[in-house]
C-alpha cells in the first residue's frame, strides 16, 4: 500500500504510473480530495475517462476498489445492506426446537452483525487489509432523488445507520469516487460534501498520447489522423460526441484491419466503433467524413508548406 500524493506533482506521477494522462487541474482536484478527505464528484460525458480515475487510484494505491454501479430503482438492499432472512429463519426454527423463550434475547440474535449481508457502502466503511478502499459510486445521476438523499449521511460522517444495529462508523474514511455523465442535475446537498470537477474532452496533445499508452500498436501518422478526425467531429452537431473510450476503440479497430492511414473506406466501415447512434453514422458516412478528412489532411500539411 503506497501513501497518498503529498503533491499535485506527485498526483499527476501516481496517475501517470497508471496509465493515465491527467492534466494538472485534474491532478489538482484529485490531490485536494484525497488530502481533505473528501468525495471526489466527477462529473462530464460519457467515455470521457471519469471512472478510469478510481481504478488507477485503487491499482497505484494499492487499495481494493469498490464499485458500486447506479441504476434506476437502485435501493439499500442492493447498495448498503440486507438482512440473511434465510440465516435468520433457521436460527429461530433451532431455537424454538431447544425450548428458548427469551424473544428479546432471540431478537438480539437474529438481528446481529452475523445475519447482516453486507453492500458496497458498508463494505466501504469497514476496515480492508491495505488501507481503506476506493469507494466507487459510479453514475449516480441513473439513481433517483431519494436514493441520492439516502448518501448524505454517508458521505458527510462515514457511517451508516442500521435500526436494529445503529450506527456503523469507518475508523478510516475511504477514498470516494463519484460520476455523473449529467442526465440529470445532483443536488446540491451532495456535491456541497464533494470536491467537483467536470472532466472536459482532452486537446489533441493531450488525446494524442493517451493513444500512445492505450493503443500502442497504431501508427504515429495513424494515431494523428485519428485524434485529428475526432476533434473535428467534436465540433459538429452530433446527437452523441464521441468519448476518448471511443477513440481507442476506433484507433483499435482500425489496427487490427491493418489500416496505415485513413481513407474514406475504412472510415465509412468502421463508424460503428466511434458512433453509437445511426443518425450520426448515416450523417457523416460518404460526403461529410471524405470532406473532414481532406481538411485534416490540408491543415496537416499547411506547416509544412508555409
Amino acid at each position: 500500500m503506497k501513501k497518498s500524493p503529498d503533491s499535485v506533482d506527485a498526483t499527476l506521477a501516481l496517475l501517470s504510473e497508471g496509465q493515465y494522462v491527467a492534466d494538472r487541474s485534474l491532478a489538482t482536484a484529485v490531490f485536494l480530495a484525497l488530502k481533505l478527505n473528501r468525495p471526489l464528484f466527477l462529473e462530464g460525458e460519457a467515455g470521457v475517462g471519469k471512472t478510469e480515475i478510481a481504478k488507477v487510484l485503487a491499482a497505484t494505491l494499492g487499495r481494493r476498489l469498490i464499485r458500486l454501479q447506479c441504476y434506476e430503482g437502485l435501493d439499500v438492499s442492493s447498495a448498503v445492506y440486507e438482512w440473511n432472512y434465510s440465516g435468520q429463519m433457521i436460527e429461530i426454527r433451532l431455537a424454538e426446537a431447544a425450548g428458548a423463550k427469551d424473544r428479546e434475547q432471540l431478537r438480539g440474535d437474529i438481528f446481529s452483525k452475523r445475519f447482516l449481508v453486507k453492500r458496497p457502502l458498508l463494505q466501504a466503511l469497514e476496515e480492508q487489509e491495505g488501507g481503506p478502499p476506493v469507494l466507487l459510486i459510479d453514475e449516480l445521476d441513473r439513481t433517483d432523488e431519494p436514493f441520492e438523499a439516502y448518501l448524505l449521511e454517508v458521505l458527510s460522517d462515514f457511517q451508516i445507520t442500521i435500526p436494529e444495529i445503529g450506527p456503523i462508523v469507518a475508523k478510516t474514511p475511504p477514498i470516494v469516487v463519484i460520476t455523473s455523465n449529467r442526465t440529470r442535475e445532483i443536488h446540491d446537498a451532495l456535491k456541497r460534501r464533494c470536491f467537483y470537477y467536470w472532466v472536459d474532452y482532452p486537446d489533441a496533445e493531450r488525446e494524442l498520447e493517451i493513444l500512445h499508452i492505450k493503443a500502442p500498436g497504431a501508427g504515429k501518422a495513424l494515431a494523428r489522423e485519428v485524434v485529428a478526425f475526432v476533434q473535428k467531429l467534436r465540433e459538429m452537431d452530433l446527437f452523441k460526441l464521441p468519448g476518448v473510450a471511443e477513440t481507442i476503440d476506433w484507433t483499435s479497430a482500425l489496427t487490427q484491419l491493418d489500416v496505415i492511414s485513413l481513407d474514406a473506406q475504412s472510415i465509412d466501415s468502421t463508424l460503428g466503433a466511434l458512433l453509437k447512434y445511426q443518425d450520426d453514422i448515416v450523417r457523416l458516412q460518404g460526403s461529410d467524413a471524405a470532406r473532414i478528412l481532406d481538411q485534416i489532411r490540408n491543415e496537416m500539411a499547411a506547416p509544412a508548406n508555409s
